[in-house]
Order: C-alpha cells, then sequence, then structure tokens
C-alpha cells in the first residue's frame, strides 16, 4: 500500500486530494494546525463507516516548524508528499510579506532539506502557481518567463526555483503550476466563493449589496476537484518535470457574476442596483489576463479537464443555494463578505 503525505491538509485540495487518493488505496497522512473534525469536507468520510477512517490519520504540524516537519516525515514514512500548505491569498501578501515567504519558500525547503537527509526516495509535489507569469500575452507553458507581480507570485517563484535546484541534486520533485481552480470548498476570501455566496443569498431574497474590484480581470477557472488528479498522475512519471494545469480559456469576474445570474434567475435591474466597484479591492498590479496552455500535461499525462466554466459556476452557486437551505442563519453571513 503507497504512503503519502499532504500539507495543508485541510485546505479545498487537501481535502479533495486526500480523497482521490483514499480511491486509489492510499494509506493517507495529512499535516494540520486544527482539529480536522472542524471540517464539515472531511467530516463527511473520516467517519464515513460510522467510526473514524483508519486509511487516513491526521498530524498535528506547521511547515514553518522543522521539527514538526521531521517527526511527521519520520512517522508517515512516505512515498509521495504533496506540499500544498501556503498563504494563497494574494492581496494578504502584501501586507504580511515575510510570512508569506517563510511558509511558501520556507516551507517547501524545509521539506526537500528533510528528505534529502531522511528519505531520498520520496517523490515531492509542489504546488506552483499561475500567478508567478505576472501579466504575459497568450497562453501559458513551462516555458513562460515568470513575471510575478505580487509577494505571494515572488514567493511562488522562489520556491519554484527550489524545485528545479532539488532535483538537479537528484531528488524526484515536480512542480505543478496550477491556474485558478475553484469548488465549493473554496475560502470565502476568493471573488467566485464570495460571489456565489452572494448571488444565493439574492436567490434567498437577500438585498446585500456585492463589492467587486476589477471586474473585467480575466482567469482560467477550472474544478479543483479533477485538477488534483494531474497532481497524483505526475509523481507516477518516470521523469520528474513541470507540468502546467489549466482548462485553457480565460473568462472575466464579470463572466462569472452574470453566469451566476443566470443560473439562479436574478435579473440584470436587480444586478445594476446591488453590485459596486469598489477601488480598494483592486489589486496592486493586477494580472489582466491569464489562461494556461494544456497540451503537453494532455499528451504526457493524458489528464485535461472535462468541467467547463458554466458547470464550475452551477457547481458553486448551487452548493451555495443548498447550504442556505440548511442553514438558513448562513445568510447573515453574507453581508460580511
Amino acid at each position: 500500500m503507497k504512503k503519502a503525505l499532504i500539507t495543508g491538509a485541510l485546505g479545498q485540495d487537501g481535502t479533495y486530494l486526500i480523497e482521490h487518493l483514499l480511491s486509489l488505496g492510499y494509506r493517507v497522512y495529512g499535516i494540520v494546525r486544527k482539529a480536522p473534525e472542524a471540517s464539515p469536507w472531511v467530516r463527511n468520510w473520516l467517519y464515513a463507516e460510522g467510526q473514524r477512517s483508519s486509511k487516513v490519520e491526521f498530524i498535528y504540524g506547521d511547515v514553518r516548524d522543522e521539527l514538526s516537519l521531521r517527526a511527521a516525515i519520520i512517522k508517515a514514512w512516505p512515498d509521495e508528499i504533496y506540499n500544498l500548505a501556503g498563504q494563497v491569498f494574494v492581496p494578504l501578501s502584501w501586507q504580511q510579506g515575510a510570512e508569506t515567504f517563510d511558509v511558501n519558500v520556507g516551507g517547501l525547503l524545509r521539506i526537500l532539506k528533510i528528505v534529502e537527509t531522511v528519505k531520498r526516495d520520496t517523490r515531492v509535489y509542489q504546488a506552483s502557481s499561475s500567478e508567478m507569469f505576472g501579466n504575459h500575452e497568450g497562453s501559458c507553458t513551462v516555458f513562460t518567463p515568470l513575471n510575478p507581480t505580487s509577494p505571494y507570485g515572488v514567493s511562488k517563484s522562489s520556491a519554484h526555483k527550489l524545485v528545479d535546484m532539488y532535483r538537479q541534486k537528484g531528488l524526484y520533485v515536480v512542480a505543478g503550476i496550477l491556474f485558478n481552480h475553484e469548488s465549493p470548498r473554496r475560502g470565502h476570501e476568493m471573488v467566485t466563493r464570495k460571489i456565489a455566496a452572494h448571488v444565493a443569498g439574492w436567490a434567498a431574497g437577500d438585498q446585500t449589496e456585492l463589492f467587486l474590484g476589477n471586474v473585467k480581470s480575466r482567469r482560467d477557472w477550472g474544478f479543483a476537484g479533477e485538477y488534483v488528479k494531474a497532481m497524483h498522475l505526475m509523481l507516477q512519471q518516470p521523469k520528474a518535470r513541470d507540468y502546467v494545469v489549466g482548462t485553457g480559456v480565460s473568462h472575466s469576474v464579470e463572466d462569472f457574476l452574470n453566469e451566476s445570474c443566470k443560473i439562479l434567475g436574478i435579473d440584470q435591474d436587480f444586478v445594476d442596483k446591488h453590485v459596486l466597484v469598489d477601488e480598494r479591492l483592486t489589486r496592486i498590479q493586477e494580472i489582466y489576463d491569464m489562461h494556461a496552455d494544456n497540451r503537453k500535461t494532455k499528451d504526457r499525462l493524458g489528464w485535461e479537464p472535462a468541467v467547463d466554466f458554466h458547470q464550475l459556476v452551477s457547481m458553486m452557486v448551487n452548493a451555495e443555494q443548498l447550504r442556505l437551505k440548511e442553514h438558513p442563519s448562513a445568510l447573515k453571513a453574507v453581508a460580511a463578505l
């Protein structure tokens, strides 16, 4: 039985990856900083058979703490490590630059140092980001020059360079350069979840205004639940190399809003009155458009996205609508987003 260790195990990608690896028969260890039962996604399968699953074990630790990382790696003795832990909110990286670098760069460096000295045959996956590319005309490949426009992007670029350095030292390390991937498990601070929650609230009769930044900004949005399958495939290849993962198509924030409203039947007049642009929400050094070139990933991994933009938006707004039906009190929280 293969064993995998996942950092950031309770995040969006971490929970989907755990589910995928369990379906493949893995023994999974997840590094966490809080009780796993706090996550509704984890509770659903952790106790699916009426008792706690014996195929997944959570270990308290922090990628900023080398001793806890070393203890986790020794305990799990993993065939594969997926480093998904990170400070992922771009605006926050301007305010907490040092912490962003300590987590996003220092965390990976600590993992690679431990693997190098303790278990060199462990294969390591690093979560790189399309934010490393910055503003680039045309689709992006693994050969596209890195031109980050935020401390977050710079931190991910630095970690990405570490992948190549340690690969040259003989470790099996790969980087998945994932474009924006969303789901009902996305954090509320992210614009897609924010829009989905507001639109579901409007459909339930709420009148709360939605404040957005640059609605013309475009991103390559895909479904996180299938992107984790690409992560796993990367570590199964004979040769370690990096991959770009995306849909190849970009949509604007305005597109996401309009599609959400269309799905739940919110008319344009209502939208015009309840959506306001707040310049304070516009990113410093905004990235205006980005999308992936997936051809090499398809050729080498046999992976390509199946969920399109409409399906993704439907999934998210319908999940928010269901959440409000099950927990009507959650409507009050929408106003705070």
